[in-house]
Order: structure tokens, then sequence, then C-alpha cells
């Protein structure tokens, strides 16, 4: 796969979170596909990113940076948005903020298999 098209299927992934088009999902995400060095599997991706939606109802995936360099794909996510309740330990209780994600992504026959991602924790700690 081309630089070009692993960022055409990266930014289809992305457009598919956005519509939470879960039956599809599999089209994107391995069946053994590892999030922060856990091996959770398609079915475990799938309920971490409908857990992700319940708890942050207007979430929204912004790719603010893209660069490929197959197999790999690293990206820049912002979201701006209002989580229910507590979000990575912090009671934000449905005040919007506003966040970045840096996250790597491991191809494996066009499907992503290994996730890295690291959330900026204090840009959210000092909005509240």
């Amino acid at each position: 796969m081309t630089k070009g098209e692993l960022c055409e299927v990266y930014r289809d992934y992305i457009d598919c979170l956005n519509m939470q088009d879960w039956p599809s999902l599999g089209r994107f995400v391995d069946d053994d596909a590892a999030h922060n060095g856990q091996r959770i599997g398609l079915s475990g991706y799938r309920e971490m990113l409908e857990r992700d939606f319940r708890e942050i109802p207007d979430l929204c995936f912004d790719i603010r940076l893209l660069v490929s360099d197959p197999p790999y794909v690293a990206s820049r996510l912002g979201f701006d948005c209002r989580p229910v309740g507590k979000f990575l330990g912090l009671e934000v209780n449905g005040r919007r903020v506003s966040f970045t994600e840096n996250v790597f992504y491991e191809f494996r026959n066009g499907r992503i298999c290994e996730v890295w991602s690291v959330i900026d924790k204090a840009a959210i700690e000092a909005q509240l």
C-alpha cells in the first residue's frame, strides 16, 4: 500500500468512527487488534469506541495532522466536546473541553493491527 492509499484508508476509518458505523469497523480493524499494548481484538475495539461515544455523545474525530510511512500512520486528532460525568478520571460533567490525541497505527493487510495512543490530559485539566 502506498502512502497515499494508506492515508485514504485512514480517512475512511475516521469517517466510519464519526458515523458510528460499527458494522463496517471490521473493514478497518484487524480481528486480533491491540490498543496500547493490550490485545483486545475487533470486538474489544468496538466496545471501547461504543463506550467512548456513550461517555462523549458529541464525540467527533478531527484529523489535524496525518503522516504515513507504510505500514504506519501517525495522526494528531483534535476534539472539542462535552464528556458526561468523569472523563480520564476528571470531573468534566458536561463542560466543553478541547484536547488532542497523538496516535500511531500499524496496518497489516490494509487493516489496523496495533494502536498506540496518548491523550493530552493536561490540556483538559487546565480547562477545568
